[in-house]
């Protein structure tokens, strides 16, 4: 006799269970939404506070003598406390914590003591994560009706999301920040080159630009005017240039920062170099948007199919269909 009161399956998951769990997850994103539409801010005050702050530690650079500029760097109390519980179990390396400090600069974070941050992160979140799903699955057993491999493959799978869940979070962000940065390059170097024209120096020329597409792109024009900053402050105008590079993962603005060194250093026009920079990008951007285009039509096939087809099947056969049934449904009764 079976059980009426067991919850139904499918594919060995609660149904009940899995739709609970989507019911909550969708209140949550809807709080989350009201929550962000409601408590709207200001994008420019951020970005106006980190570039003042930045500023802020150039002045201080200079101004103090060589031997107390390393003291300039913000400290974290909390980051302190976990670069030194993990420099004591030999867990840091300093190659790994400067990929993760330019990761961060790469999204837009510019507080590098957070590498510590992100490192711990890796440690940890496997252990908790690992460790409740394997607590649920094997001690408590809340899914009894798993076998063993499905219970590993979800003991894996919380393992690891645990460990790749930063980087990928944190490589999402990067990849967000870099798309923004790319579609207002030729555009940026558009005015750059009418800026040059105009006479402008090229601190003052990239904060024009900044002041002028912070709006369209915030976040071009957050790098723009950092470096307007350093170039302004810093004692090698060639470090500034490196500092854009290494802040933005885009050959692209690799290309802007080499043309940008070479003119300083050889005295070579700079417009004509940024027109020509200009004009390959803008090639590069339609090329872009027609090979987007071209694969289109792959791309729609499947949903054509699955979604578009039968629909339409319904629609212009469904009448005659229904035509063709009362038909034969009424033929024996006229006879």
């Amino acid at each position: 006799m079976l059980n009426e009161s067991a919850s139904p399956t499918l594919l060995g998951f609660d149904v009940i269970f899995v739709g609970t769990v989507l019911i909550a997850m969708a209140a949550a994103s809807v709080v989350l939404a009201i929550y962000a539409a409601v408590t709207v801010r200001d994008p420019m005050a951020k970005r106006v506070k980190a570039l003042n702050a930045r500023r802020e530690e150039l002045k201080a650079g200079i101004a103090v003598t060589p031997r107390k500029r390393q003291s300039l760097v913000r400290r974290n109390q909390a980051t302190d406390k976990l670069t030194q519980l993990m420099a004591s179990f030999q867990m840091l390396q300093d190659s790994q914590v400067k990929a993760v400090q330019q990761k961060l600069a790469q999204a837009g974070i510019r507080r590098k003591e957070y590498a510590v941050a992100v490192i711990f992160a890796r440690l940890v979140l496997p252990i908790v994560l690992g460790g409740t799903v394997g607590a649920l699955a094997y001690w408590v057993e809340y899914w009894p009706d798993w076998s063993s491999m499905k219970r590993f493959f979800a003991f894996a799978a919380a393992v690891g999301l645990g460990y790749k869940g930063p980087d990928i979070f944190l490589q999402n962000m990067v990849t967000k920040r870099t798309d923004a940065v790319r579609k207002g390059l030729p555009d940026a170097l558009d005015l750059l080159v009418i800026c040059a024209e105009a006479g402008l120096t090229v601190d003052a020329a990239f904060e024009r630009v900044a002041r002028e597409l912070g709006r369209a792109y915030p976040e071009l024009g957050d790098e723009f005017s950092l470096t307007s900053i350093e170039l302004a402050f810093l004692t090698d105008r060639r470090s500034a240039f490196e500092n854009l590079a290494y802040r933005v993962a885009l050959d692209s603005v690799r290309g802007v920062v080499t043309t940008m060194i070479q003119t300083e250093r050889y005295g070579t026009p700079l417009a004509s170099a940024l027109r020509v920079l200009s004009a390959e990008f803008r090639n590069e951007r339609m090329m872009r948007a027609e090979e987007k285009a071209a694969r289109l039509p792959a791309i729609m096939t499947v949903p054509l199919i699955l979604f578009i087809l039968p629909v339409l099947f319904i629609v212009i056969l469904g009448p005659a269909a229904c035509s063709i049934a009362d038909a034969f449904s009424s033929g024996p009764a006229a006879n």
